[in-house]
C-alpha cells in the first residue's frame, strides 16, 4: 500500500500561527501519512519551540544550504514512506487532500501529484489584481495549462513526488527556490542576483527527462488554501515577483531549452494572457473600472516579467546557472 510522509519547511516565529494550521491540517487527514517532519531554516528557537509543541511530529534543523530547496531536502532525507508530500508552512490541506494525492499513484507512470492551491487573502485583494496572475502569491491562476488531469509541475505549496523518483532526479536544487531574505519574506527583485523561483518547474523537468513516459498529475479534490499575507496585496510586490519570475524563466529556458522549460509559458502568453486582456477590456467598455485596471496590470506584468528574463539572458547568468544545476545533476545520477 503506498503511503506518503508530509514535509513542511518554516523559517520564522512570526507565521507559528500559520504553522500551527499547518500540522493540524495534516493530522486531521481522512488518510493519516507515515509520518510528518518539519524542518527548520535557521531558527533555533523556532525549532526548539516546534520540537516541544508538536507531539508525534519529527522536527529537525535544515541540514542543507540555507533556504526552501535545502529543507526540503533535509526533510526528504529523513522521509521513510514511499510518497513524499510537501505543504507550505502558511498552507493548510482539507481533509481529503492526502487521500486524493495518494490515489493518484494507482498509475505507475505517475511521478508525482499535485492539486490546487487556493489564496487565502487577508487583506481583500486589490482590486487590479488579476486572476491570471495568483502564482505571483504562490497560488492556482486562472489559466493554468492542465491536460488530461496531467502538468507539468505542480505548485510547491502543494506537491507530491515518489521519493525514489525525487531522490534518483537529484532532489530541489538549491540554486533555485526561496531563502530566508528572499522574495518570500521582502518581495524584492534583484535583475541579475538570484533565480529565487522555479524550483519546483526545474526538478519535474528533470524528473520527466529521468523517467520517459512518466507524467505529473493534477488531482482536483487534492486542495489547499495558502495565505496571502496584506504586504503581498501590493503593486510593488507584484512588480518585484514578476523580476524574479523573468529571471527564473531565463534559467529555466537555457537549462531546459525552449520546449520543455517554456512550453506552458508559451502558451500562457499566447492564448491566456491576450484572452483575459480582451475579456476585461470588453467589461471596462460597459463602465467596469476595474476590469481596465486589471487589463492594465496584466500588461504590465507580462513586460515586466519579460524584461526580467531578456535582461537575465543577455546579462549571462542564465548560462551561470544552468551549467551548476546540469553538473549538480550529473553528479546525482553517478
Amino acid at each position: 500500500m503506498i503511503d506518503a510522509s508530509v514535509v513542511i519547511c518554516a523559517h520564522t516565529l512570526d507565521r507559528w500561527g500559520a504553522l500551527q494550521r499547518a500540522v493540524a491540517s495534516v493530522r486531521a487527514q481522512t488518510r493519516a501519512p507515515r509520518e510528518i517532519i518539519v524542518v527548520i531554516d535557521n531558527n533555533e528557537a523556532l525549532r526548539a519551540r516546534a520540537a516541544q509543541e508538536f507531539a508525534g511530529v519529527t522536527v529537525l534543523a535544515n541540514a542543507g544550504k540555507p533556504g526552501l530547496s535545502g529543507g526540503r531536502m533535509t526533510g526528504t532525507e529523513h522521509a521513510t514512506a514511499l510518497v513524499i508530500c510537501f505543504l507550505d508552512d502558511d498552507a493548510a490541506a482539507d481533509p481529503c487532500w492526502l487521500e486524493d494525492l495518494l490515489e493518484a499513484y494507482r498509475d505507475p507512470a505517475v511521478l508525482g501529484a499535485g492539486g490546487p492551491v487556493v489564496p487565502m487573502w487577508q487583506a481583500p485583494p486589490p482590486s487590479w489584481f488579476p486572476a491570471e496572475f495568483a502564482w505571483v502569491v504562490g497560488c492556482t491562476y486562472a489559466g493554468m495549462d492542465v491536460q488530461d488531469g496531467r502538468i507539468r509541475n505542480p505548485i510547491g505549496a502543494n506537491m507530491s513526488v515518489r521519493a525514489d523518483v525525487l531522490r534518483r532526479a537529484g532532489g530541489f536544487a538549491s540554486e533555485l527556490g526561496r531563502r530566508k531574505l528572499g522574495f518570500s519574506v521582502s518581495g524584492r527583485a534583484r535583475i541579475g542576483g538570484k533565480a529565487e523561483s522555479c524550483e519546483e518547474t526545474e526538478l519535474c523537468i528533470r524528473a520527466s527527462r529521468l523517467f520517459p513516459g512518466g507524467y505529473f498529475a493534477y488531482r482536483q479534490r487534492a486542495r489547499v488554501h495558502h495565505v496571502v499575507p496584506a504586504q503581498r496585496a501590493t503593486w510593488a510586490y507584484f512588480v518585484n515577483r514578476c523580476l524574479i519570475e523573468g529571471t527564473a524563466k531565463a534559467v529555466l529556458r537555457n537549462l531546459a531549452g525552449s520546449g520543455d522549460g517554456l512550453k506552458t509559458e508559451q502558451r500562457y502568453v499566447r492564448e491566456v494572457l491576450p484572452r483575459a486582456v480582451a475579456s476585461e477590456l470588453k467589461a471596462a467598455m460597459l463602465g467596469k473600472f476595474s476590469s481596465a485596471r486589471r487589463a492594465g496590470a496584466i500588461v504590465a506584468g507580462f513586460c515586466l516579467t519579460a524584461f526580467a528574463y531578456t535582461a537575465t539572458r543577455l546579462g549571462g547568468m542564465a548560462e551561470d546557472f544552468s551549467q551548476n544545476l546540469s553538473s549538480r545533476a550529473q553528479i546525482w545520477r553517478s
